[in-house]
């Protein structure tokens, strides 16, 4: 949450609302606002959404919590609900005092093309990446669970 906040920081303070940088032949950073959820999904909904995914959020953030202190001494189910916490409060925090998230890291390959415009991935934050760490550390431990039951 912390890195998330210091880098949007950096990203509001030296970008202007549509910026771009190439930084190589397939990443730039950008300053993009997203009022939505994942790839901008209900983004042009008419304000309601940003409570909507503030309250969904704080709501995840209890469970998260609840479950991290029932079960906090497995190590890789812990790390993926720690990723998850720390990327759904730092989103929360650009909603709460934006109205938006800034999301500023954007990829993009020809071979994405078929999947998004101009092969262009849509541009997410530290947040985000953090919240896929922990879905996949998720996927991961939940693998191993079932592996070690057999």
């Amino acid at each position: 949450m912390v890195l998330d906040q210091f880098t949007k920081v950096l990203i509001l303070g030296n970008y202007q609302l549509g910026d771009s940088v190439t930084v190589t032949s397939f990443f730039n950073v950008v300053r993009v606002h997203n009022p939505g959820a994942a790839f901008s999904f209900l983004a042009t909904a008419g304000g309601w959404q940003r409570w909507f995914f503030t309250g969904l959020a704080l709501v995840a953030t209890a469970v998260i919590v609840w479950m991290l202190r029932r079960h906090g001494t497995q190590r890789l189910f812990a790390f993926a609900l720690a990723c998850i916490l720390g990327g759904a409060v730092g989103n929360v925090i650009d909603r709460l005092l934006h109205g938006y998230v800034v999301d500023f890291l954007q990829f993009h390959w020809r071979w994405l093309a078929p999947m998004f415009p101009g092969g262009y991935f849509p541009a997410f934050n530290v947040a985000d990446a953090a919240i896929t760490v922990g879905a996949f550390a998720l996927i991961l431990d939940e693998l191993r669970r079932v592996r070690a039951g057999r």
